[in-house]
């Protein structure tokens, strides 16, 4: 491999630009191909100056990447995974890894057994607040974590919906669409989960799906999070409005996750840390001080993260394993929320993932 690091772009929707610009500004990388069917978008990616392709298949047998990165929409991650790992190129796929757990866990086995590098594109797990925040928990800064209050509110409008009809379709709801990320990162902070409880509310926009959901997760380390999703609620309290990691979002300085410790306690992505001043002790004053942490650029940390693992010089952050553990627990929300009961999730000593056991 030559000093530069060549990726290439599969899918050029809104996250693989993004995807691109980062790749074509990163010292030591370069843009080398994008697969894009679409005659418009071809247009767009040729003004980044890749080499542009039709179909995966024809970038692979030409071009030779040393890492590809998948961005299309998740009902073809299975099918151009499984080509990808085939020609043994390491890939960093979108999330969700798929559209279920057992085609995540195909993807993960088969990659496991050609050795090639697969990573989940969950970025948040490389935004510098979540590294201070996963460090404070880790240094006792609130001591054990007991529970956590996530909220996930935003409203879309109804030309979102307008543009891509099939967001209004079962399965296309909050759930599985926006919750895979705060459940990474609750996964991230608090370890692996051990049953859910959830409820969901029909849309009242009439759609097939729901707009409203909450969940109740349990760990193994006896930790409660409680989390909150809805697309169609007016409010500042969302990572997208308060982590100001896209500039698509406007920006608040509210926060949406509430983490409390037997010691302490810890919102994010204001990075505050409460405590009183002496033993906990709800009679005497508490306050709080702020962590300090990097403004990195997290899809620029994670593209940087893939290079150093196509080197091997890191191993993977959010592994497809990772990735499949997250995309099984909103499985089970899903599961949970449609049928009034507790899902227990049992780990496989195996891989470390998990398996859906009967209700509780």
């Amino acid at each position: 491999m030559s000093n530069q690091t060549h990726l290439a772009v599969v899918g050029f929707g809104l996250i693989g630009r993004r995807h691109a610009d980062v790749i074509r500004r990163t010292p030591g990388m370069t843009l080398s191909a994008v697969v894009e069917p679409n005659p418009n978008e071809q247009e767009a990616a040729r003004a980044f100056g890749a080499r542009v392709y039709a179909s995966l298949e024809d970038m692979l047998s030409e071009a030779r990447p040393d890492g590809v990165v998948l961005a299309t929409p998740t009902p073809l991650h299975l099918e151009q995974g499984l080509t990808c790992i085939s020609s043994g190129c390491p890939l960093l796929i979108e999330k969700p890894i798929s559209v279920t757990s057992e085609q995540a866990r195909q993807l993960t086995s088969f990659a496991d057994r050609a050795g090639v590098p697969l990573l989940v594109g969950h970025h948040r797990r490389h935004n510098g607040m979540v590294k201070a925040a996963k460090q404070a928990l880790m240094d006792g800064a609130i001591g054990d974590i007991r529970a956590i209050q996530a909220t996930c509110w935003f409203y879309k409008p109804d030309h979102y919906f307008d543009a891509a009809p099939w967001r209004t379709k079962t399965g296309a709801g909050p759930i599985s669409v926006n919750l895979v990320h705060d459940v990474d990162l609750l996964r991230h902070f608090c370890g692996e989960v051990t049953s859910v409880q959830a409820i969901s509310v029909p849309s009242r926009r009439g759609f097939e799906n729901e707009d409203l959901a909450t969940a109740v997760l349990r760990f193994q380390s006896g930790a409660i999070a409680t989390i909150s999703v809805s697309d169609s609620i007016v409010s500042p309290w969302s990572w997208e409005l308060t982590a100001r990691e896209n500039p698509a979002y406007p920006a608040t300085s509210e926060s949406c996750y509430l983490i409390g410790g037997s010691e302490g306690g810890l919102s994010l992505p204001d990075l505050r840390v409460w405590r009183h001043s002496n033993e906990p002790d709800w009679w005497t004053p508490i306050s709080a001080r702020n962590l300090i942490c990097a403004m990195d650029d997290p899809l620029a940390v994670q593209m940087s993260h893939f290079a150093n693992v196509i080197a091997g010089t890191e191993a993977a952050l959010v592994s497809g394993w990772e990735g499949l553990k997250s995309l099984e627990v909103v499985e089970a929300v899903a599961i949970s929320s449609s049928t009034g009961r507790e899902i227990s999730l049992v780990d496989d000593p195996v891989s470390g993932a998990s398996n859906f056991a009967s209700a509780v």
